[in-house]
């Protein structure tokens, strides 16, 4: 999330699914004109104060983390992204970015054979998303597509979303203003299951190539795993089957150990760990365990990449959860 040689401001919006919040505005390039991925490490995604973007480095540990800790169980990371394919899909969850003058398309909410309507707890349409959006697997599984407007600072997501006509049709859709630390009503949904914003929790290749990151990280654990609630900055929980005390809530933030030694890995890898160290990683959803999610890119090196496998569990504790909704 770097920042922009800027020089005009951009209208801050709000949604009418959002809390009330504090706002910083953000400057925008002169020209937008055939953004390009790499545009998206130049504009600031959420204020620094947001608590995704937050330094939990000195954070209490939660009383329970060991005992959490062990309830994952014995396995390490694995890291949901990199390049090539897998199953004929690229490897993570894609996104696209535009500019303010991008059409906005009907999105339509509705169920089908993959999964329900979360209409009502959904952020309704048009967005500008182009009908050309790449969509995560090809659209097999999660089907998210996930968009950026970057010169109004404004982030659209859909879940298990699918190209229908002139528009989209999908189970869920939610908007994020960038510029504000609002969170989804409580109670509610998005692309995500806890209700977090999917794109600035993702690994993304430039950011890591810039040296930075300066946000915590996406990650995922089976359903035996997890506890029917959340906690800030969540804002809704599953259906987890897991029991209190002895699994997570959505939401949860894990860090990974101070005393964990980083120096063997690649710079690349090196400058992921310290993210983990610094800001931790988030449980946003139901998924295979320690999954962590990033986008795909041809330029990452899978070598390096696998590395983070070696990383187990029991090398990250749980900072304090908080309450418990």
């Amino acid at each position: 999330m770097k920042i922009f040689p800027f020089l005009a401001i951009a209208i801050i919006f709000s949604s009418c699914d959002k809390t009330s919040s504090t706002t910083t505005p953000i400057v925008t390039p002169v020209r937008c004109s055939n953004p390009t991925k790499a545009d998206l490490e130049k504009i600031q995604i959420f204020p620094a104060s947001n608590p995704l973007n937050t330094d939990i480095s000195n954070a209490a540990v939660d009383s329970k983390s060991a005992a959490l800790i062990s309830a994952i169980g014995s396995g390490s990371l694995h890291p949901d992204f990199g390049s090539g394919l897998w199953q004929g899909a690229p490897i993570g969850i894609p996104f696209s970015v535009v500019c303010g003058s991008q059409a906005k398309v009907p999105i339509t909410f509705r169920a089908n054979t993959y999964d329900g309507n979360y209409g009502n707890e959904s952020d309704a349409g048009p967005y500008p998303v182009p009908l050309t959006a790449p969509i995560e697997g090809n659209g097999v599984g999660d089907s998210h597509v996930l968009t950026v407007d970057l010169e109004n600072g404004k982030l659209y997501e859909m879940y298990n979303a699918s190209q229908s006509g002139n528009g989209w049709g999908a189970s869920c859709g939610a908007i994020f203003d960038l510029n504000s630390n609002a969170t989804r009503t409580a109670g509610f949904t998005s692309a995500d299951a806890a209700g977090l914003p999917i794109l600035p929790c993702l690994l993304r290749y430039d950011e890591v190539a810039s040296g930075t990151i300066d946000h915590c990280i996406r990650f995922t654990l089976s359903k035996p795993k997890v506890f029917n609630g959340y906690v800030s900055p969540a804002s809704h929980k599953v259906n987890g089957t897991g029991v209190s005390g002895s699994s997570l809530p959505m939401g949860a933030r894990l860090r990974l150990k101070a005393t964990f030694n980083i120096s063997t890995y690649a710079p690349n890898i090196q400058v992921i760990l310290k993210a983990m160290k610094t800001y931790g990683i988030i449980l946003a959803d139901i998924g295979s365990d320690m999954f962590i999610s990033g986008a795909p890119d041809s330029r990452w090196l899978d070598t390096e990449v696998q590395s983070l496998k070696t990383i187990k569990s029991s090398d990250f504790e749980v900072i304090q959860l908080g309450t418990i909704k």
